[in-house]
């Protein structure tokens, strides 16, 4: 990403942020609420469109390509309020992310079976996805990510709503993540217990801003950081 800004009626929400995420590691974004974290995802997914700026995966830029192209370009995500397919059962949700970037019913069936055992919901392939517990249905849709094969994956605050139990087993489930699909991981979250834990670097945005980016001991020390969000420091 090389000076990506978005405005909304002369608010820049997202104000000239520059960043690199490289397959095998897990990059995190954090910042108070309102700092851009949110909107910068939707510009480099397609879903609101860029002000200025570029966005690039493997030497193609994709700023101006429709979500769905964006996808197919290697780039995933998740969304902060789920965005499943409630009344379609899990096994189905996690065929539509494969079928969506042009796999085979077949084969998108086959790697959606793994994908559950792999995240701990083969034993739900048949049930709704709603009658899932919230922490599942992270994981499914998770799980119907990984299912376009992406090489970069965007999670929007994977662990809201989770307990401390829950977050810990997202933290296991995704730290592996990088090296044995070979992808990286963009993720959002205010739970810094989780992202000083999960991240290898951190990127923190203030009033659409980068104003720190480093190993998470760096930014944890940082005083703009602890003065802009942490406050003091975080365990």
């Amino acid at each position: 990403m090389r000076h990506l800004s978005k405005s909304f009626a002369g608010l820049k929400a997202v104000d000239d942020v520059s960043l690199d995420l490289s397959v095998g590691e897990i990059l995190g974004l954090i910042g108070p609420n309102g700092s851009g974290k949110t909107t910068l995802i939707n510009v480099m997914t397609g879903l609101l469109e860029k002000s200025d700026g570029s966005v690039v995966i493997d030497g193609t830029e994709v700023t101006t390509f429709a979500p769905h192209k964006v996808a197919r370009a290697g780039l995933a995500r998740t969304f902060q309020t789920i965005r499943l397919f409630k009344n379609l059962s899990c096994i189905e949700n996690v065929e539509s992310g494969a079928v969506g970037v042009g796999t085979s019913r077949r084969r998108a069936a086959r790697r959606a079976a793994e994908l559950l055992d792999e995240v701990g919901l083969g034993d739900c392939a048949s049930r709704a996805a709603s009658s899932l517990t919230f922490g599942d249905q992270r994981r499914l849709e998770i799980a119907r990510a990984l299912a376009t094969r992406p090489k970069f994956l965007l999670l929007d605050e994977p662990a809201a709503g989770l307990n401390e139990e829950e977050t810990d087993v997202l933290l296991s489930f995704l730290r592996p993540l990088p090296m044995s699909k070979a992808i990286g991981i963009l993720i959002v979250d205010h739970d810094m217990r989780l992202m000083m834990n999960l991240c290898d670097r951190l990127h923190v945005l203030n009033y659409g801003r980068t104003i720190a980016e480093g190993t998470p001991e760096a930014v944890r020390n940082d005083p703009q950081v602890v003065e802009a969000y942490l406050g003091s420091a975080v365990a």
